[in-house]
């Protein structure tokens, strides 16, 4: 529900802080939920949720970067391939 906000709020205003913030966001319910949902899972306080959250994000941002270097290596990899 918050990431279709983010969406739709992005596209009528776009704004790379704005996205970040409600990544942001995003990510805290979905601790919250999954933290309701799940019995062994135990979040006390609100700089554990914080800190969580800022390691998703960092783990997230990070995956997506070195996936996008994977890719761009590997499309090199074969338009070299095809040109031999």
């Amino acid at each position: 529900m918050v990431q279709l906000l983010a969406l739709r709020v992005l596209v009528h205003e776009p704004s790379i802080a704005l996205a970040g913030l409600l990544a942001l966001a995003s990510t805290i319910v979905s601790l919250i939920i999954v933290n309701a949902i799940i019995s062994g899972l135990s979040i006390h306080r609100a700089y554990t949720y914080v800190l969580a959250t800022i390691t998703i994000w960092i783990t997230t941002s990070l995956s997506d970067i070195i996936g996008r270097r994977v890719i761009r290596a590997r499309r090199q990899e074969r338009e070299e391939a095809k040109a031999r």
